[in-house]
């Protein structure tokens, strides 16, 4: 396990006061109480009473955005600190049901059993999903003689990621690639070897946009009989696939680093992956009760990149404390800012979320109070 933490503060943390920490509930028991004023959900922020430390884990995916939100929450709460261990969206999700930490970073939202689960911490009134963190999925792809962008539909990635397309100069991708010099190269598909949210977004894109040829139960997992490699987290499969010529992955773009990426078919265009493009597609998505986003990855109309990770915070609607409170709502609503979502995306490189959006997230957020 990895933890982060950051802050102004953070520095003055002992060891024992991270070791009291850890084993709080969701409604974390640091002594005294505060109280925090209300929003702005514009770029101007109002400024919080909160302190103490904030806990939450999950995903990898916005750990550097997470790094962001973090320093900057401290120009409106200069006494909050906040410790994020990215350890995988599943892991963070059960983190935040078992009560060890006051918010789960994830992307996928809970199921149903989770959500009824979250009561039995949050009470009666459970759990909610705000949209934090939008970025585009790459496939991204380790060909050094390759200089152009590889075109694909989602038939082909598909087949490709199923085991079934089995070299670069297969003629199902030369046939998308005309002049591309392809090289005679096995294809070498790396996957998450943990339980991870991007790999339930990635496998939902394959079965909305390809269902004939991508027939696995969308999950979190990877199937498990697919022959492929993996790795744990985002760093390891770009690490992985960086270091193996041939490979192909799935991963937040903000990490491909050198790697080539896809353009993907949709309609009668190859789109690359782009912040704006994924935000063209979230902004058109249908918000559940929870706050969850029902997402059209089978879309054609023009301009949208379908392949697209909406990685969520999950905050109960009530806490034990009024400290926990006025911590999460300090965090959240500075998240979900103007200000939030340009720091994550000048350290994250996503696609901040829309105004209507932010307006919806922050009316769930500013209902948080205390249970009882």
């Amino acid at each position: 396990m990895k933890a982060h933490r950051f802050g102004r503060s953070a520095a003055l943390l002992s060891v024992a006061a991270i070791a009291l920490t850890a084993c709080s509930s969701a409604g974390n028991t640091d002594n005294g109480s505060s109280s925090s004023a209300a929003g702005d959900t514009g770029s101007e922020q109002a400024t919080f009473e909160a302190k103490g430390q904030l806990k939450g884990a999950g995903a990898t995916s916005q750990e550097s955005a997470i790094g962001a939100w973090a320093d900057g929450v401290t120009s409106v709460a200069p006494e909050l600190t906040v410790q994020y261990s990215p350890d995988g969206s599943g892991a963070g999700r059960e983190k935040f049901l078992a009560g060890a930490v006051s918010f789960a970073g994830s992307d996928s939202a809970m199921k149903d059993e989770e959500a009824d689960k979250a009561k039995e911490v949050c009470g009666d009134q459970g759990a909610f999903h705000v949209p934090a963190y939008v970025s585009p999925i790459a496939i991204a792809y380790n060909l050094p003689s390759v200089k152009e962008d590889i075109k694909m539909d989602a038939e082909t990635v598909a087949k490709v990621f199923s085991g079934e397309i089995k070299k670069w100069n297969d003629d199902a991708i030369a046939s998308q690639n005309e002049g591309v010099e392809l090289p005679d190269t096995d294809i070498t598909v790396v996957h998450r070897s943990d339980k991870s949210g991007t790999t339930k977004n990635f496998v939902s894109y394959l079965s909305e946009a390809a269902p004939e040829a991508w027939t696995y139960e969308v999950a979190e997992e990877w199937p498990s009989d697919i022959t492929a490699e993996s790795a744990q987290g985002t760093k390891g499969v770009v690490g992985q696939a960086s270091s193996t010529e041939g490979a192909i992955t799935y991963t937040d773009a903000s990490a491909v680093g050198t790697l080539g990426t896809v353009d993907v078919k949709v309609g009668d265009e190859y789109v690359k992956e782009s912040p704006e493009a994924a935000a063209k597609l979230v902004e058109t998505s249908e918000e559940k009760e929870d706050g969850s986003l029902e997402i059209d990855r089978a879309t054609t109309e023009q301009g949208v990149y379908p392949v697209v990770l909406v990685s969520y915070h999950i905050y109960c609607n009530q806490y034990d404390s009024q400290e926990t409170v006025d911590q999460v709502k300090a965090f959240g609503e500075y998240v979900v800012s103007e200000d939030g979502q340009k720091a994550a995306q000048e350290a994250a490189g996503n696609a901040p979320i829309t105004a209507a959006t932010r307006d919806a997230a922050m009316k769930r957020i500013e209902a948080i109070s205390v249970q009882g």
